[in-house]
């Protein structure tokens, strides 16, 4: 499974999912880094079948009109210091995984992973 990290999350994260065996790219890894614009991001997510992770509703938009991309994890933690996020995803690293087997759309609260359908 593929991943693509936006650039409002830390880089760090990339390497977390590598270390559990996914592939996985922050922006900041693309050649315009966090300048990358969000189309491009799709574009890219789109042609190397990767799912964007985000903290960014522009990308709910985009995937609620048209289904792009078509894959999308969205942050909603609201503010949270980079270790307590981290504690809070790493552990759900291989449900998260699981779900996009069959949901395309899933959101990460403090409290939840949440299936949007």
């Amino acid at each position: 499974m593929k991943f693509l990290i936006d650039a409002q999350l830390t880089r760090r994260l990339a390497r977390h999912f590598i270390d559990a065996g996914y592939d996985a790219v922050h922006t900041l890894d693309l050649p315009a880094g966090n300048r990358t614009k969000d189309a491009e991001i799709i574009l890219l997510a789109e042609h190397e079948n990767r799912i964007v992770i985000t903290k960014d509703a522009d990308f709910v938009d985009s995937f609620i009109i048209s289904r792009k991309p078509s894959k999308l994890l969205l942050i909603s933690t609201g503010n949270m210091s980079n270790a307590e996020f981290e504690s809070l995803l790493i552990p759900r690293l291989a449900e998260i995984a699981e779900t996009f087997n069959t949901h395309a759309f899933l959101e990460l609260t403090r409290a939840a992973l949440i299936v949007h359908e």
